[in-house]
């Protein structure tokens, strides 16, 4: 049950009265936090009406005047788990005055009712009545507004991007093959328009099946022109073979595949009643690659923990200044993407000050959710204006600067961070891409690989390079590249890059 990372204690006193404290769960790393004094730390959280319920209900159906259970939240529900009974706050003065009011009201109401009336609900060192208590806010949490009255922060909302990945790939082809027209059949309905898309294990273990059967154990070697297609067209399938096969077992997060049907047939229906739709030709794309770097989960965890110090104005208390209810109530959303999780778990680390492996924190505190990444379908329009629009100003030599009133972007005032000759230090990037590019090729000639400006290399080769759900962290410390990749195939990415970024034919 993902519980956001937190376990919430609820203590009684009577029907009327509940004190609750939040505590980080063990389950997340695999540490109790304690203070110095080797108690456990705990924060005054808020309870909600349905919550101050539960503890009314608790209370009274077990008959127990003082009684201490366990909340867990989940999905913006709570659930009581376990009711200790007879159970006191630990170092809590405030709790210590509010209890001591109602047993002390509670026991003159049983035994000297004569004397509960005359006496006022206050302690003698107090100047104000006591209220049941919904919670403490931590010394310095409010802060003097411009108006002169008590602000306190209770919401921060931040979309971040994930860390530095290794490079994504993808493998296009068209694909007339009856077990794969029926695979994209089986998963999307038996739509024959419809494009079926594949992440799970099952569904990727079944397309991995499906291409085994289809792919030649071996090379036949023919070179024809007449076969030419074919051999394109089996190693294409040789490759998505090798990028399924990697790793032994399936994540469905690094891996993708689109299956999009292009031309179709009348058929008749099985039952002989008319006639019916089939594809007979569909394009096949595999995605993969993509895999957060060790850097990346560095700079995710840097960024949450520069969060907890600095994200807060004020006092330099960081991410204490914000009330502990609120503090408790953190939310992570992340899509499906692997890489995307991660970072959110790396963050989670570092802003909660956690320790211990990245998987338990994923499960416990990060809520995946697939619209994130698939629910903008209607957006491609507006996106690609925005790109067209980011273009023009990039290559734009006028730029706005220190301008005042209102402007079309507020962001451009100060230049929106570019230079004013970005156009023209275009050249000087290339030639610097070019430099890159010469020395990748010196690694590569290291290596003892064959190597030429008008060779290509095994795209199977290059799929087991890429296809890898891990990083070699010796790999690494050795100054070899990420996703087990060789020199070459770093090579003949950068020499990409380079025909890519700068054509002084089209100049």
């Amino acid at each position: 049950m993902p519980t956001g990372g937190t376990d919430v204690k609820v203590y009684t006193v009577g029907p009327g009265y509940a004190h609750a404290e939040a505590r980080k769960s063990p389950v997340v790393d695999g540490v109790v936090m304690r203070n110095p004094d080797g108690k456990e730390v705990r924060y005054p959280v808020l309870l909600t009406p349905t919550e101050k319920q539960m503890a009314r209900d608790v209370c009274n159906a077990f008959r127990q005047m003082v009684c201490g259970f366990d909340l867990l939240r989940c999905d913006g529900r709570s659930y009581v788990c376990d009711v200790n009974g007879w159970s006191f706050v630990k170092n809590s003065y405030k709790y210590y005055d509010d209890a001591a009011c109602i047993l002390r009201k509670i026991f003159l109401d049983a035994k000297a009712p004569h004397l509960s009336s005359t006496i006022p609900p206050t302690l003698p060192w107090k100047s104000e009545p006591v209220q049941p208590t919904e919670g403490l806010t931590r010394q310095g949490s409010g802060i003097i507004g411009t108006f002169g009255q008590s602000e306190e922060l209770r919401c921060v909302i931040v979309v971040i991007r994930h860390g530095d990945r290794t490079p994504k790939q993808k493998v296009k082809l068209k694909v007339t093959e009856e077990k794969l027209l029926n695979l994209m059949l089986k998963y999307n309905g038996g739509k024959p328009r419809v494009e079926t898309k594949l992440k799970s294990a099952v569904q990727l273990q079944d397309l991995l099946d499906a291409t085994r059967q289809l792919v030649p154990p071996t090379r036949s070697g023919r070179e024809s022109d007449s076969d030419a297609d074919d051999i394109e067209h089996i190693e294409k399938l040789r490759q998505v073979k090798a990028v399924l096969e990697e790793g032994g077992h399936f994540s469905g997060i690094y891996r993708k595949v689109q299956l999009k049907p292009l031309k179709w047939i009348k058929v008749p229906k099985r039952n002989g009643d008319g006639e019916e739709e089939r594809p007979i030709e569909a394009l096949m794309i595999l995605k993969y690659g993509g895999v957060l770097t060790h850097a990346g989960r560095k700079q995710a965890e840097e960024l949450g923990r520069f969060f907890r110090n600095n994200i807060y104005p004020g006092e330099g208390t960081g991410l204490l200044r914000l009330h502990s209810t609120y503090r408790h109530d953190l939310k992570i959303y992340s899509s499906d993407e692997g890489r995307v999780q991660m970072s959110a778990a790396a963050f989670a680390k570092g802003l909660l000050d956690l320790e211990g492996q990245l998987t338990p924190i994923l499960v416990s505190l990060v809520s995946k959710d697939s619209s994130m990444l698939d629910g903008l379908e209607d957006a491609s329009t507006e996106m690609d204006e925005a790109k067209a629009r980011l273009h023009e100003i990039i290559i734009s030599s006028e730029k706005a600067k220190n301008t005042e009133g209102p402007v079309e972007f507020p962001w451009m005032v100060d230049g929106a961070g570019l230079p004013a000759n970005a156009s023209q230090l275009l050249p000087k990037m290339a030639k610097l891409t070019k430099e890159v590019t010469s020395q990748v090729k010196l690694l590569a000639e290291g290596e003892d690989e064959r190597l030429a400006l008008t060779s290509t290399f095994s795209k199977y080769d290059q799929a087991k390079a890429l296809g890898k759900t891990t990083i070699d962290v010796a790999r690494i410390a050795a100054g070899l590249p990420c996703g087990s990749e060789s020199f070459l195939l770093m090579f003949a990415r950068w020499r990409k890059l380079e025909r890519d970024l700068y054509n002084e034919r089209k100049e």
